[in-house]
């Protein structure tokens, strides 16, 4: 199955969790007498009842196109946040949360490198896939006890095309 590459948007990824991104489209407003603009509570950050919210940085070596997506993976017990400190695209596979996706079931969205995305409790999603270098991110996640990391192989599998 070929997956359809879509831009990144809030209404589009809204299924899935939320896009972190500085635009109009979110709450914003002065601070700092006016000198910054805060843009407000972008992403609702689920650590679960046990855990805790941690930040680390994830370094994500480039996923050559066209690529198969062989495996999807979610996280039940918390969000899990990405934020590109690299300057560059990204592409985000995703699917609803519930029973193991299928490769029909799979979305597959280009992010600017301005944009981040949220991953609700339970979405299926593709690893980290970095584009054209090594590329940086801020990650914001749970930590706690408990497994926290389900993965299911595709089969079959889906390609992503060269755009």
């Amino acid at each position: 199955m070929r997956l359809v590459i879509e831009p990144l948007t809030h209404a589009a990824f809204a299924p899935f969790g939320d896009v972190i991104e500085a635009s109009d489209a979110v709450k914003h407003f002065p601070i700092n007498a006016g000198n910054t603009e805060r843009f407000h509570d972008l992403a609702n950050l689920d650590a679960g009842e046990d855990g805790r919210v941690i930040v680390s940085i994830f370094r994500g070596l480039p996923r050559e196109l066209p690529f198969t997506v062989p495996m999807m993976e979610r996280h039940p017990k918390g969000s899990q946040a990405f934020v590109p400190l690299s300057g560059r695209h990204y592409l985000v596979v995703v699917a609803r949360p519930g029973e193991p996706p299928t490769a029909s079931d799979l979305r597959c969205f280009l992010a600017t490198a301005e944009q981040g995305v949220n991953y609700a409790k339970g979405v299926w999603h593709h690893p980290l896939m970095a584009l054209d270098a090594v590329s940086d991110f801020l990650v914001i996640d749970r930590s706690g006890p408990g497994n926290n990391c389900d993965e299911v192989l595709l089969s079959p599998q889906a390609q992503i095309p060269v755009f």
